[in-house]
């Protein structure tokens, strides 16, 4: 037996090939009930996507990416997680989900229309700029998550990093702290700069003196979390109250303080950014900023499609709200010094 093609499914269905392509991949161009019409006959003769056929009848390779900055230093399992999840949840099995880093490249020329239908970028630091501005001038159906863009003008979805690192700083100067440290983020990333800059304007607003030993570099994972909580806790002054700049940074600080013999929060808080999935496992549970990264993800890949379907890119810059989770790991303290 032949196996079953989309021409076989547009003449029962009595529409054209085009219309049962478009319905089977969701298209919001075909109404509801002829989608679902269409979608029944397919199922009940067994069909199954010829996808090198459906590339070439509707001129698509079938191949979202999905581009980071780098999958080396600086992206956290969960930042990682997230995005694709995210991602992944909304084009299902319509295409084939390609995850990639863009220092992996030495040359863009393989990232074209014929490998890519569109392309997600999550934009971690300014050296991706080159990237960006290589798609966009091709013409690929682009969407950039995560940073904001000044000289591209694109579909561009941004997270408030500023205001939530603000936000969860002045969360500890509300419970009484004054002695406050920040563990950075990765060097160079646009949204360490962001917390930084949150950090720097919850301090003054409150007044409270921002200490420079209290400022310790860090990476955006677990061991730089962990060095830098120790260079803190050898300080002859120790602050009492440190804002870590992501949640795996969080925790391994928390473990150089347990190793120490010592408790967060009775003896030292602690804060994190992100509101990974482990954050409120924890113990102490963390409190931390939710950075909505699987939301937005999910919605670039609405928009993505939208704008592969259609054959129109709308460029515009749309703002996600961060939230405050307050959980266990901050102390109420009398007082400002230690």
């Amino acid at each position: 037996m032949s196996s079953v093609t989309i021409k076989d499914i547009a003449k029962l269905a009595g529409v054209s090939h085009t219309t049962v392509s478009r319905a089977l991949n969701d298209s919001p161009l075909i109404n509801p009930e002829t989608k679902e019409r269409i979608k029944a006959i397919a199922d009940s003769l067994n069909y199954a996507p010829n996808y090198s056929a459906r590339s070439l009848v509707l001129d698509r390779s079938y191949n979202f990416g999905l581009f980071f900055s780098t999958l080396h230093k600086g992206t956290s399992a969960g930042f990682l997680y997230e995005a694709i999840k995210g991602v992944n949840d909304v084009i299902k099995d319509q295409f084939n989900l390609i995850v990639r880093g863009i220092d992996d490249y030495k040359s863009f020329h393989n990232v074209n229309r014929k490998s890519f239908d569109g392309l997600i970028v999550m934009s971690q630091s300014a050296s991706d700029q080159p990237f960006i501005e290589y798609a966009a001038q091709i013409d690929i159906p682009l969407v950039v998550l995560n940073r904001p863009l000044d000289s591209v003008k694109v579909m561009n979805l941004v997270p408030d990093d500023q205001s939530g690192a603000f936000r969860v700083v002045e969360h500890l100067i509300s419970r009484g702290h004054r002695d406050i440290a920040i563990i950075e983020g990765k060097a160079g990333f646009k949204s360490t700069e962001a917390r930084r800059d949150g950090f720097r304007e919850a301090m003054s607003r409150y007044e409270v003196p921002v200490r420079d030993e209290w400022i310790v570099r860090g990476n955006y994972d677990l061991e730089s979390g962990h060095a830098g909580m120790i260079v803190l806790l050898d300080l002859p002054e120790r602050p009492t109250a440190v804002f870590c700049s992501n949640d795996d940074m969080a925790l391994g600080a928390i473990k150089a303080v347990t190793e120490r013999g010592l408790r967060v929060p009775e003896d030292i808080s602690v804060v994190g950014f992100d509101d990974h999935l482990f954050s409120s496992f924890m113990t102490p549970a963390l409190t931390t900023v939710r950075r909505p990264i699987e939301e937005i993800s999910r919605v670039g890949a609405m928009k993505l499609l939208s704008f592969i379907e259609k054959k129109q890119v709308e460029k515009s810059t749309v703002y996600f709200h961060t939230e405050l989770v307050i959980r266990d790991s901050v102390k109420t303290i009398t007082g400002g010094t230690n």
